[in-house]
């Protein structure tokens, strides 16, 4: 017998609209206390009590910091069920360079187009130098310098994800970044998978380690035999990573805290239902995902909700986006053009998919959205495969203040002052009023020695 899908509605025109939307969010924000029974029980296994996500990855971070590699090889053991030496916890170079030599020859076409693509787009949007110069007084500049060494998480659990490792490395390269140590779990999805191994070594990367979870994070963010730490950690994973990615930053940046993917579909009269069911559905299909459709022409509700039903009967992994569409998702019907648009301005999500007669006026409206993809002809799965932009994208409402992952995330900036005698004179009195206000005579000091003699 068939199962009916069943995904709520929610009305602007009734009461209590706003809180039920928010309520979506939250529940995938990493705020949240996502952990499967199964995870549950893993966790009082492990450290034998039913600790908080939070206080897991405290301690786990807490241990590699103060033990190193013993502490990871634990983790390791404990969570992936896989013993590690300092021999093992490395892909052999001649590992990864027999899966590039096994591999499927379209597969990588396909891997160096879509690394060509990107690294167009990612070598065009880089930061360039600045330069103001104001003759016989003074030069500034502001440079830019790509970072020396940079850590990427590719997940290794339900699928393998070539296309993350494209999305985050290419990016690291175009900037200048010289040294990329790849870290995945230690799964037939992860560091053992031929494919990733294949792209790796297709773009140069020869450092790849197998352990994942926060114990990953850890030990690229603070080092341990046989893993040199880096500056900054990049790439998306389970609550446990991005918590650990929280938990490590300052000691390295990190890229975002980013949670489960989700999409906002803006649809009016004119989108096709089979289309935008496909769109909720390739997001829905991470489990966890959230995908949600606005709309102010209701009737397209119950066209894409029959859409939804036809389409997850035919795909393999159509009963765990059923449950997530049933968990996370959400039909959302606004009152009018301007109503919709303000609730997706309000969700922030990670992709916004526009399926409106005027797409582009609609695309243009949108102010918070990881990435807006405009037409029936830009399907997510364009941004998360081949489009230049990254695919790492912020989550659960940062879009508000975040943006996505790109080649200028890669690189620093210092300025640079260079003054001449006559310049310093000419700012003399502003550096001395500033300092006496502030009670800092030094600073003055500093500036009326070089304009005194002494």
């Amino acid at each position: 017998m068939k199962t009916m899908l069943h995904i709520r509605k929610i009305s602007c025109a009734e009461p209590g609209a706003l809180a039920a939307i928010d309520a979506i969010r939250r529940k995938l924000s990493t705020g949240g206390d996502m952990i499967s029974p199964a995870g549950r029980a893993r966790t009082i296994e492990v450290f034998g009590e039913p600790l908080a996500p939070i206080e897991v990855v405290r301690r786990i971070c807490r241990d590699v910091r103060e033990r190193g590699l013993p502490a990871v090889a634990h983790y390791t053991k404990c969570f992936d069920r896989v013993d590690l030496t300092r021999e093992t916890i490395r892909v052999g170079p001649d590992e990864i360079r027999a899966a590039h030599r096994a591999a499927d020859r379209e597969f990588l076409a396909t891997v160096r187009r879509v690394r060509a693509s990107i690294w167009q787009f990612q070598s065009g949007v880089l930061n360039r130098d600045a330069h103001l110069c104001m003759p016989g007084r003074y030069e500034l500049y502001l440079r830019y310098r790509p970072l020396r060494r940079v850590g990427v998480c590719i997940p290794g659990g339900a699928a393998a994800y070539p296309s993350t490792l494209l999305m985050t490395a290419v990016p690291a390269q175009a900037a200048g970044v010289k040294e990329i140590a790849v870290v995945s779990p230690p799964t037939k999805n992860g560091a053992n998978n031929p494919d990733v191994l294949a792209v790796c070594y297709e773009l140069g990367i020869r450092e790849v380690y197998r352990v994942g979870g926060a114990q990953g994070v850890a030990a690229v963010a603070f080092g341990c035999e046989g893993i040199e730490p880096v500056d900054k950690i990049v790439g998306p994973g389970n609550l446990f990573v991005t918590l650990a990615k929280r938990e490590v930053f300052g000691q390295v940046d990190i890229d975002m805290l980013a949670g489960p993917t989700e999409v906002v579909v803006i649809a009016d009269a004119s989108a096709n239902p089979a289309y935008v069911a496909s769109d909720l559905i390739s997001q829905a299909e991470h489990s966890p995902g959230a995908s949600l459709l606005v709309t102010w022409h209701e009737p397209l509700v119950d066209q894409v909700s029959e859409a939804l039903d036809e389409q997850l009967d035919r795909l393999p992994r159509g009963a765990l986006a059923r449950e997530s569409l049933e968990e996370f998702g959400a039909f959302i019907v606004a009152r009018d053009r301007a109503e919709a648009i303000r609730i997706a301005n309000l969700i922030a999500a990670e992709h916004v998919h526009v399926a409106t007669e005027d797409a582009e006026d609609v695309a243009a409206a949108i102010d918070s959205a990881g990435a807006i993809f405009v037409g029936e002809y830009s399907p997510v799965a364009i941004g998360d495969y081949v489009a230049g932009p990254s695919h790492v994208l912020p989550t659960g409402g940062s879009a508000r203040f975040a943006s996505g992952l790109c080649a200028n995330d890669f690189l620093k900036r210092a300025s640079v002052i260079h003054f001449s005698a006559d310049g310093l004179a000419s700012v003399a009195d502003d550096v001395r009023m500033l300092a006496e206000k502030e009670g800092l005579t030094g600073h003055s000091a500093s500036v009326d020695i070089r304009l005194t003699g002494g």
